[in-house]
């Protein structure tokens, strides 16, 4: 149902708006103020006139807003009206009807400049170019006024309808979103973005953005098949000002060609030196049959990754806080498996020692309490000394933070060094050691050694003498490593 179109009113023609809102709804919108909302009619040489409406009447309960008639045709009709079952002739007559409205349309926003209008292609109409425009849909599609000077305009003059009022309207008349309004676009940018949305349809028979649930969407991402792959051989020069105009929402793929700049060389590719649209076959070139094939493969190709890019970028969207999540989770496992790679590899290790250091280091580890080393040079060996040096080492840390004082367990050996003096309270560790190759060399994988000592514990008058039987092997990367240690234990 087309709510707006000529009609009658006391046997006078008159453009009418059908609201679609009751008496009630009609006062709620504040619908009233649309009567000091003005339209504009743009003629063919720059002067323009407001148009307002004149009164209101209630047609069946809903109301009905009315005003002076326009002769011409509604501009999303005649783009609409080139339909494939036609017959070729009626089809490129009605192709070039379309294309030349487009171009009066363009032409009539570039003179208004900066002034505001609606435009949503609905909401415009186009005055008769010749005597044989086409009537789309009939009388109720078509503001054909007869007998009445005030109604007949020049030829390519535009009517541009009062921009609330129409909107309203056109809601009414279709819930769809519109192709050819961006929401985020105003001025120029806007019009110039209707104006590309426009010739896309027209020229390739599908607008731009054919999913309606993600209109939005695809216009502010830039989704939409190039021209130049939606209409085989069109203009490149055509093909680039659509695509730029359609881009102009995408502010990370938006040209530096403003919407005047792109309305402007619509115009002069579009339009001769007698204001007429040029011959739509003009646009294109014919392929030959390798440049199809390889605009279809292109066109597949494009298509397939547009399809990826799109779904992989809308499912990260709509799926943040998991995705946010899963990557937070992801850089902590990461983050502490790097720290444990790193601190594995800043561990001590025994590389560079000969089998006897390695024996020399561990005891002398265990009197210093280097319970990190000790395990460094062990292997599957018994690891009650580890345990033994890191339980003092822990005791040694508390005494320290509670009494204030720090270094409370003192080297055996050093203290021998210094005299060796009894009672001995805080020392431990191991003096006196003798270490003997039993059996095996360095140029074998094995070696035994034993190890006489004798063992100091804090707080104990006597100390142990011990006699410990060593096996080492060469670990993976050939470092001496002890893994096996037999003991005997005894009383000094």
């Amino acid at each position: 149902m087309q709510r707006i179109h000529l009609s009658e009113l006391d046997g006078k023609p008159v453009i009418c708006f059908e609201t679609g809102l009751d008496p009630r709804s009609f006062a709620r919108t504040k619908m009233g103020s649309c009567f000091a909302e003005p339209g504009y009619i743009v003629n063919p040489d720059g002067s323009n006139t407001q148009w307002k409406a004149v009164g209101v009447t209630d047609t069946a309960g809903l109301m009905t807003v009315w005003g002076p008639p326009f002769k011409g045709d509604r501009l999303d009709l005649l783009i609409e009206a080139g339909r494939d079952s036609s017959p070729l002739a009626s089809l490129q007559e009605t192709l070039q009807n379309s294309l030349q409205s487009v171009v009066y349309w363009i032409r009539a926003k570039l003179l208004l400049g900066d002034t505001e209008t609606a435009l949503h292609p609905g909401a415009a109409f186009i005055s008769n170019f010749d005597e044989t425009s086409v009537t789309v849909s009939g009388a109720s599609g078509r503001s054909d006024a007869s007998g009445g000077s005030e109604s007949d305009y020049p030829k390519g003059s535009v009517f541009f309808t009062p921009d609330n009022l129409s909107n309203r309207c056109l809601i009414a008349e279709n819930d769809d979103p519109s192709c050819y309004v961006c929401p985020d676009l105003k001025g120029m940018d806007a019009a110039a973005f209707c104006a590309g949305a426009m010739l896309y349809k027209i020229l390739n028979k599908t607008n731009p953005y054919p999913d309606l649930a993600t209109i939005y969407e695809d216009m502010r991402e830039g989704v939409f098949l190039p021209p130049s792959l939606a209409s085989p051989g069109l203009n490149a020069n055509i093909c680039e000002l659509i695509q730029n105009a359609l881009l102009l929402p995408v502010a990370k793929k938006r040209t530096s060609q403003s919407g005047v700049d792109i309305l402007g060389s619509l115009l002069k590719i579009l339009m001769n030196k007698e204001g007429r649209a040029v011959a739509v076959s003009s646009l294109f070139y014919t392929l030959s049959a390798e440049e199809t094939r390889q605009l279809e493969k292109e066109k597949k190709r494009y298509l397939k990754r547009l399809n990826f890019s799109v779904k992989t970028t809308r499912f990260a969207q709509s799926h943040k806080p998991v995705l946010a999540g899963a990557a937070i989770a992801l850089i902590f496992v990461v983050f502490v498996a790097v720290t444990m790679i790193r601190s594995r590899n800043e561990m001590p290790t025994t590389a560079g020692m000969d089998s006897a250091t390695v024996i020399l280091t561990y005891y002398e580890s265990f009197s210093m309490l280097n319970h990190v080393f000790m395990e460094a040079c062990i292997n599957g060996a018994d690891k009650s000394d580890i345990d033994t040096a890191t339980n003092l080492f822990v005791i040694n840390k508390v005494r320290a933070a509670h009494e204030v004082r720090s270094g409370s367990i003192i080297s055996a050996r050093i203290w021998k060094e210094n005299g060796g003096e009894l009672p001995a309270p805080d020392v431990f560790g191991v003096t006196d050691l003798v270490i003997t190759n039993t059996s095996g060399s360095e140029d074998q994988d094995w070696i035994h050694y034993r190890a006489d000592y004798i063992l100091w514990y804090p707080n104990e008058l006597n100390s142990s003498v011990r006699t410990d039987n060593l096996k080492l092997n060469r670990d993976k990367k050939k470092n001496w490593r002890i893994t096996e240690i037999k003991r005997t234990v005894g009383q000094f």
